[in-house]
């Protein structure tokens, strides 16, 4: 992994609460800087962490965008994830001290790097941190049978609509748009995300552009019509 590191600087951070509780005692807020976190800077394609790494810290996105991946008995990748800034990675490491998967950046990106054995300590010193910890997991605990619900219960266009209106929902809840979005994966990447091959993906983004549903021009997309990209079964899901 070639990437820059540097000192975090936690306090000014704005992505502070995905790593830590808000409501932490100026004391509290002291042991914090004994963690060592350290800001890495990941270039765009480059490996986060990678199936088998030894597990040594979880990760913040700071800025930028990854994808999660396992690979298959025969060689093929399977995406299982998209994060994005205020979201965490490596928690999968958790078990056994090793990663299950891998992480690779979609765009040049940042993380903080924080040390699993470390944070654990102080954990047990604040139960808080402790509870914070286990919300991040269970938070990756629903996205995973968000997931299982995504493939075993939609068809193809309900999948591909759920997926876009989740992920647009996600960033709108960090600013951006409502409506419209750059889409950081490949379409090859959406189709093992959501179970689908990538002929069947292009066949429905051209499908939803023709019936304007939507609008695309190469990775920027805009939902035209929300009501009509929803169906019954995916508007349950997304809620």
């Amino acid at each position: 992994m070639t990437n820059a590191s540097t000192a975090a600087t936690c306090p000014h951070c704005t992505q502070r609460d995905a790593c830590f509780p808000m409501d932490l005692e100026p004391s509290q807020r002291i042991l914090l800087d004994q963690l060592s976190i350290r800001r890495i800077r990941i270039k765009r394609g480059e490996h986060l962490f990678r199936d088998g790494d030894a597990f040594k810290a979880i990760f913040t996105v700071r800025s930028g965008f990854f994808k999660t991946g396992l690979a298959t008995e025969t060689g093929h990748e399977q995406v299982t994830g998209f994060q994005m800034a205020g979201e965490m990675l490596g928690l999968d490491g958790i078990v056994t001290e090793r990663h299950m998967g891998s992480a690779v950046a979609l765009e040049d990106s940042e993380v903080c790097a924080i040390p699993y054995a470390r944070l654990a300590e102080l954990s047990r010193e604040l139960p808080v941190m402790q509870q914070h910890l286990h919300k991040a997991m269970s938070r990756e605990i629903v996205r995973e049978h968000q997931m299982m619900l995504l493939l075993g219960s939609m068809r193809a266009q309900e999948r591909l609509a759920t997926f876009l209106l989740n992920l647009v929902k996600r960033l709108h809840a960090r600013g951006f748009s409502e409506t419209e979005l750059v889409l950081r994966m490949t379409r090859a990447d959406i189709g093992s995300y959501l179970g689908m091959k990538l002929e069947t993906v292009s066949r429905l983004f051209s499908r939803l552009t023709h019936e304007g549903i939507l609008t695309v021009h190469q990775r920027h997309v805009c939902i035209a019509d929300a009501g009509r990209l929803l169906g019954n079964q995916a508007q349950a899901a997304i809620h």
